[in-house]
């Protein structure tokens, strides 16, 4: 016997053998037992949801299960100012770096892999930006690269460049929604 179709049907079917409705079950108990239904791991994955820390202590271990932001440097010849980015931010925890430069001749030259790696693309000049896009358009097209605006002026951990990429990449990076 195939399901009834319309409305009409069911109805009828439902007068003819009876309404064999059962009452409905919560998770296998015939009444809702809330402190059964709602268990710990119940509440954590909730809170987690709406973005709350509950209870506070559980903060450390939903620290230790987020994955780190991958940030990945790029400049020229990959010989000081991304470095010096990897460097910046390679202790910081929640963060995971390395860098890469765009020219033929650079110490570690950007692959494929680096930009699929990456969940954060940082490009010290326009020109990387769009050396990138003209090298590796599909891979780039969908992940977020930005301009520090940072001169090739700076020898490796200048203390200026340090300031200067941490003040234009912590918004970047932590900020993030």
């Amino acid at each position: 016997m195939s399901h009834p179709v319309s409305r009409a049907a069911r109805r009828v079917l439902a007068r003819k053998y009876g309404d064999r409705k059962v009452e409905p079950t919560h998770r296998g108990f015939a009444e809702k037992n809330w402190k059964l239904i709602y268990l710990r791991h119940n509440k954590l994955h909730r809170a987690r949801q709406l973005g709350k820390i509950w209870p506070h202590r559980e903060w450390e271990k939903l620290m230790a299960d987020i994955e780190p932001v991958k940030v990945l440097f790029v400049c020229s010849r990959n010989q000081w100012r991304s470095p010096t980015g990897e460097a910046v931010f390679a202790r910081v925890d929640g963060v995971s770096a390395r860098s890469a430069g765009t020219a033929s001749n650079a110490r570690r030259k950007i692959s494929v892999a680096d930009i699929r790696w990456a969940d954060l693309i940082l490009v010290m000049e326009d020109k990387h930006k769009s050396r990138l896009q003209a090298e590796f358009r599909q891979e780039v097209a969908y992940k977020p690269v930005h301009v520090l605006d940072i001169p090739d002026d700076y020898k490796y951990m200048d203390a200026e460049l340090v300031e200067l990429i941490r003040a234009k990449t912590e918004p970047l990076i932590f900020d993030r929604e």
